[in-house]
């Protein structure tokens, strides 16, 4: 598997782009304060990484600082050879993403307009210009290029679904038919019927489709299926298999595509 952190260790790169998706994931089902919320995560994440990076030895996770503001503001006194990027520019990009976190988050009193959309789309702006400022530092790369591998990690979980008017197809033929299912499920805000489910996989034989994938899917407590109420609705562990297996699947396939062209 591709690395994009360089020298920094698997596990805060793990954390650093799983507390990335979901603030997509979030932002996309429309959860503003959850993307919020985890807006501050990854800020967390993002500062153990510079700050492991400049006293040179990182942390195997990530931890809260006692005073974020401070912690941040501190490593603008660290040596010029460090860069601008990581004593100044990042960490007041984290000291603002964390104050939308802290200060915003509290149902916005006295405002006649709530601004939890406003605010998430600036978490999601500013995340994901943290992830690839990161990204071009510690892989070596252009801020164009690192913008585009981003990019690909962003993008390729919402392009797998293409809602085609009266059904929505998985684009990736190579997923299996449960693959496909989950992925579906997972890109719905809402329990998807039996039917739009076979209607949306073209599945030719609805009595197997059930058999081999909904109820086993059921028994491994991937979905829970109604078969009464004909209604399929994804799990926590459903959740996690998309995210930890399927889509890292795709994402690597599409960022080392990338890499193979040359960051064309």
């Amino acid at each position: 598997m591709n690395r994009f952190l360089g020298a920094v260790p698997q596990t805060l790169e793990d954390e650093l782009f799983e507390k990335f998706r979901e603030i997509e994931r979030n932002f996309r089902e429309g959860r503003w304060e959850p993307a919020e919320l985890n807006g501050g995560k990854l800020c967390e994440v993002a500062y153990c990484i510079l700050r492991g990076h400049i006293d040179g030895r990182f942390p195997t996770k990530s931890y809260k600082p006692p005073n974020f503001y401070d912690a941040c503001l501190k490593m603008e006194k660290e040596p010029a050879s460090f860069g601008r990027s990581i004593r100044i520019q990042l960490p007041r990009m984290l000291i603002a993403l964390y104050e939308i976190r802290n200060n915003r988050n509290v149902g916005h009193v006295g405002s006649d307009v709530d601004p939890n959309h406003m605010d998430a789309v600036c978490v999601l702006h500013m995340a994901k210009w943290v992830v690839a400022e990161l990204v071009r530092i510690f892989y070596g790369v252009t801020l164009a290029q690192a913008s585009a591998m981003v990019e690909a990690l962003s993008e390729r979980e919402v392009s797998l679904i293409w809602d085609a008017g009266s059904v929505r197809r998985v684009l990736d033929n190579s997923l299996s038919m449960l693959e496909k299912t989950l992925v579906l499920l997972f890109g719905s805000a809402q329990p998807l019927s039996e039917a739009e489910l076979i209607a949306s996989l073209e599945h030719s034989n609805p009595s197997v489709y059930r058999r081999d994938v909904l109820r086993r899917a059921h028994a491994d407590r991937l979905i829970e299926y109604d078969e009464k109420a004909k209604i399929v609705r994804i799990s926590p562990l459903g959740i996690r298999r998309v995210e930890t297996k399927i889509l890292l699947k795709t994402q690597v396939s599409s960022i080392s595509a990338f890499i193979d062209s040359g960051g064309a």
